[in-house]
C-alpha cells in the first residue's frame, strides 16, 4: 500500500477547474516530482492534499485512511506538511520563532531546533534576526526547517527553488536525502525539469489540471516528455 495516494481528484477555484481526474501514490522513503508549466494545476494539487482546497474525501488517503477535504491542522497532527510557495514566513518573528511554530502541535518525531539546525548550519547563526532579514535561500531553509519541525511523514515542497540562484538550489535539493533518512517522503513541485529529474525518482507531469506523463526518471524519454509538458 502507498502511504498518500491520489485517486481520480478533480478540484476548483469557484466554477474553474484546475484539476480533472489526478491520481498519483507516494511510497514510503520516496521522492516524487510534480512538473508542469504555469498554470498546470501543480500547486493547486498541493494544495488539495494539504487541505486548503475543499476535495473529496475518498480521492486522498494517507496509510489507507481517507484524508480528503480534512482541516489544514488536522493533516499536519497525521503527518502532512506544506513548504508553501513564496515561503509564507512570519515577517515580525524571529527565525526560532518561525520553526517554533511548525512544531507547535507537539507531534513525536526526530525533528526538533537541534536537528535544524545541523540540517542548516546558517539558520543557527541567525536564530535571532527576523525572518525576513535573511536571504531567499536562507528564507527558503527556514520554511523547510518550520515543515519538518511538525515531524511530518509526507513533505509536500511547492516551488522549492523558485527565484533562488543555481548554487542556493543545488544545495537545498542536497539536503533531501538527509530528510528522507529520518523517515520522510517527500513531493516537490518543480517547473524547472532537468532538476527534478536529478533530485527525484519518479515524476508526474501535469498540462492543464490533468498528468499527461508519469513514470521512473531514469525511464522516461525526453521528447515525451517535452510533449507532455508543453502539450504539443
Amino acid at each position: 500500500m502507498a502511504l498518500l495516494e491520489v485517486s481520480g481528484l478533480s478540484a476548483f477555484y469557484r466554477d474553474f477547474q484546475a484539476l480533472r481526474n489526478v491520481s498519483m501514490s507516494i511510497d514510503a522513503g520516496q521522492i516524487v516530482a510534480v512538473i508542469g508549466a504555469n498554470g498546470a494545476g501543480k500547486s493547486t494539487l498541493l494544495n488539495s492534499i494539504a487541505g486548503l482546497i475543499d476535495v473529496d474525501r475518498s480521492c486522498i488517503r494517507l496509510d489507507g485512511e481517507s484524508t480528503g477535504g480534512l482541516r489544514p491542522s488536522s493533516l499536519v497532527g497525521r503527518g502532512i506538511s506544506l513548504v508553501p510557495e513564496g515561503r509564507r514566513l512570519f515577517p515580525s518573528l524571529s527565525v526560532e520563532e518561525n520553526l517554533l511554530i511548525g512544531g507547535h502541535l507537539g507531534r513525536r518525531g526526530p525533528w526538533n531546533l537541534e536537528r535544524i539546525f545541523a540540517l542548516f548550519p546558517a539558520l543557527e547563526e541567525r536564530r535571532h534576526q527576523r525572518s525576513t532579514s535573511l536571504s531567499g535561500g536562507q528564507q527558503q531553509m527556514v520554511a523547510i526547517g518550520r515543515a519538518l519541525m511538525s515531524n511530518p511523514r509526507v513533505l509536500l515542497c511547492d516551488e522549492l527553488s523558485l527565484g533562488l540562484a543555481p548554487i542556493i538550489i543545488k544545495n537545498l535539493y542536497a539536503q533531501l536525502p538527509a530528510i528522507v533518512a529520518e523517515g520522510v517522503s517527500i513531493v516537490v513541485v518543480e517547473q524547472d525539469v532537468v532538476q527534478a529529474m536529478m533530485a527525484t525518482s519518479y515524476v508526474y507531469c501535469l498540462h492543464e489540471g490533468r498528468v499527461s506523463l508519469e513514470g521512473r526518471c531514469a525511464a522516461l524519454d525526453r521528447d515525451n516528455l517535452k510533449s507532455a509538458y508543453f502539450g504539443v
